[in-house]
């Protein structure tokens, strides 16, 4: 007895043929994609090359005989406040602004942090108000303004610097000469990058009309 032939599975079943792509059009699409990449990667490269020119171009100390009205510390990071005094008691300056201090800080207060006489912040303001580098700009004009300075040394640390140096350009008026004393630090490459990614947003900001 013979046996018939098993029926495949697939016997009834059309196969698809595989559209054929022309070697030219997968090349023009691989090349979008690397344009696409590319434009991609601008933003970043750019971004680079501008935190280069950023760490390049810090400000560092100014001579301490160069003499201004007045000097103002914007508080938070280590040997402001005892450049600011340095610069007052050396003739330099008649008289200092600390911005930014706590609500309940004293001159004494202050004077016991540093491990200085009392007597030797006679000259020293402290300013209340400020909370960021944005009120210390703030209130660092309504300091110039009530003394009728003409001039001030602006000291903060290097990297602080082009930001505050900034928000001073904002608020003070054009004929007021800011000398810049940058405090030297080691800031770490994160908090470089931080700063200067700070920078470049508020001065977008400002750009875009946003004050």
């Amino acid at each position: 007895m013979s046996r018939k032939p098993a029926l495949r599975a697939n016997s009834n079943r059309t196969s698809r043929p595989v559209p054929f792509r022309p070697a030219s059009a997968r090349k023009r699409r691989a090349g979008v994609w690397l344009w696409v990449a590319r434009l991609a990667a601008l933003p970043v490269l750019g971004w680079c090359l501008g935190l280069i020119w950023f760490s390049l171009a810090l400000p560092g100390p100014a001579p301490l005989a160069a003499r201004t009205d007045g000097v103002v510390v914007l508080t938070g990071g280590v040997g402001r406040f005892r450049r600011g005094l340095a610069v007052v008691e050396s003739g330099s300056a008649r008289r200092l602004l600390v911005s930014g201090v706590g609500a309940n800080t004293s001159r004494r207060d202050l004077a016991g942090a540093f491990g200085v006489a009392t007597r030797r912040l006679r000259t020293t303001d402290l300013g209340y108000e400020a909370i960021d580098t944005r009120s210390n700009a703030e209130e660092t004009a309504r300091w110039v303004a009530s003394h009728k300075f003409t001039s001030i040394r602006l000291v903060t640390s290097a990297a602080h610097m082009p930001r505050a140096r900034l928000e001073l350009a904002r608020v003070l008026p054009a004929a007021v000469i800011v000398l810049q004393d940058g405090v030297p630090s080691e800031p770490k490459a994160p908090s470089l990058a931080f700063e200067y990614s700070k920078y470049l947003l508020r001065r977008a900001a400002l750009l875009a009309g946003v004050a």
